[in-house]
């Protein structure tokens, strides 16, 4: 069952699309967060805790990679460009080896920052065996939204894709329902 998840306007311009700010960090720095991925709709009553440590961010030219692809061969193309790009963070999930982030874009907010994270979703062998739906839905989607002490809340979209609306505006439609990240905070 697939639902449609239209996020905040920010967000609906996308992750690739949009960007007012590129934060920088020094050599050597990091980033690192920790969340509860709490579950709802079919997920509901679950939880589990994640880690994200981000090394780097991603650079305009990144971006722009990244909206040519789309525009020339939508989301086959946005999903091979990720592919190419080296790791800028990772996501670990409890009970997982987790998962390399390829693109993180963090943009000044009112209140603090939000920070944007995509990667490919693994394809396990039995959905390309059954060349299953679930296929199209290749790239995974983190956004936490943070105040100025680093503290909030956030979203994991585990498997999402990228569509063009009616109006011609770039939308993510999720597999399942989205996890919400609660209880954000940095770690360091």
């Amino acid at each position: 069952m697939k639902h449609s998840f239209k996020p905040s306007f920010a967000a609906s311009t996308i992750l690739v699309l949009s960007a007012f700010f590129t934060g920088i960090l020094g050599v050597g720095e990091r980033e690192q967060f920790q969340a509860q991925a709490v579950g709802e709709g079919q997920q509901m009553g679950q939880t589990f805790s994640v880690t994200i440590t981000i090394n780097e961010y991603s650079m305009p030219e990144d971006q722009k990679v990244l909206r040519d692809a789309f525009s020339a061969k939508g989301m086959d193309g946005l999903t091979n460009a990720v592919s190419k790009m080296s790791s800028k963070g990772r996501i670990g999930i409890s009970g997982t080896v987790g998962y390399d982030f390829n693109y993180i874009r963090v943009f000044q907010t009112p209140s603090g920052r939000k920070i944007r994270m995509v990667t490919n979703r693994p394809i396990r062998f039995g959905e390309t065996w059954a060349d299953s739906r679930p296929q199209d839905y290749s790239l995974s989607v983190v956004e936490l939204d943070l105040d100025s002490n680093g503290k909030g809340t956030g979203i994991l979209l585990p498997a999402c894709e990228l569509k063009m609306s009616k109006e011609n505006e770039i939308e993510i439609e999720a597999l399942l329902n989205p996890w919400r990240l609660t209880d954000v905070f940095t770690s360091q």
